[in-house]
């Protein structure tokens, strides 16, 4: 048995199924929904958000555990000996990583990898750092080369609406509106040297029609792509749309393995539904 603990921020969206194939455990971010405090994919879920945007049109504000609640977690294996590998939110995103690494060095045997990503994005790393410990890497190894690998992660999203980005003060009303009108979804990029995130292409077109382009757009003709892996991850879409996407990525690739997994609360409450992204990474 490995000596090493594998952790996350919540905003990692693996599935239930991955998190317990690969071992990993998450710490939650703090929604704050109206005047109730909630933990990430613990007691609220993207659902609850939409249906209260829908009745209120209130949207959440996410925060980052504090260095005191990373010590609490951290410390349930520090003190039986373990050491522990988490990966956090990118720093340029929250200050969740900041506060994970005040905990490590006050705990000492904990390492603290910056994503520079959210989501399936940090997920990829997270799978790399579990591989690893698989084969028995010691901790600080495995930290080095995951490290090494956020330049390798390719994370981005079409958005379906900018409805939601417009209520939580992301983009004007202007924009917004226009976007809404002339039928625009863009997509919006993280940028893989320092974790900011970008407005990439902007599709026009009903939701199907774009995502065809955006799959073609992110995978055709590459020759570096890492085949072990590909993530579809969605802020809550149809069956429809995902089976469209996962074969639009078959007929381009032959990944190993697609996950299909549905992101979390912080993803979703900024983007809103019908949010899809195609992430993998390259050698």
């Amino acid at each position: 048995m490995s000596n090493i603990i594998l952790s996350a921020d919540s905003t990692c969206d693996l599935s239930e199924e991955l998190k317990k194939r690969y071992n990993v455990n998450c710490q939650p971010l703090h929604v704050h929904l109206g005047d109730k405090l909630y933990r990430d994919g613990v007691d609220i879920t993207p659902d609850m958000i939409y249906e209260t945007f829908d009745k209120e049109k209130i949207l959440p504000k996410t925060s980052a555990p504090n260095p005191q609640e990373y010590i609490d977690y951290f410390k349930q294996w520090t003190d039986e000996g373990y050491d522990v590998i988490h990966i956090s939110l990118g720093s340029s995103l929250s200050s969740s990583h900041q506060n994970a690494k005040l905990a490590a060095e006050e705990l000492g045997n904990v390492y603290v990898i910056d994503s520079g990503n959210l989501s399936t994005g940090m997920g990829l790393l997270v799978i790399e750092a579990a591989e690893r410990i698989a084969k028995g890497v010691p901790a600080s190894q495995i930290y080095e080369e995951v490290v090494a690998l956020k330049s390798k992660v390719h994370a981005s999203f079409v958005i379906d609406s900018l409805t939601y980005l417009r209520e939580g003060g992301r983009c004007s009303a202007l924009t917004a509106f226009s976007a809404n009108l002339l039928n625009i979804k863009p997509s919006i990029t993280v940028d893989n040297t320092d974790g900011n995130m970008t407005v990439g292409k902007k599709y026009r077109g009903s939701l199907e029609r774009v995502l065809k382009r955006y799959v073609k757009d992110q995978l055709k003709d590459r020759t570096d792509l890492k085949l072990d892996r590909v993530f579809i991850t969605h802020s809550g879409t149809s069956q429809e749309i995902i089976d469209t996407v996962q074969q639009a990525v078959e007929e381009l690739v032959d990944f190993k393995e697609i996950l299909i997994t549905r992101a979390g609360c912080t993803i979703s409450s900024h983007c809103g539904p019908n949010t899809l992204g195609v992430l993998f990474m390259t050698e």
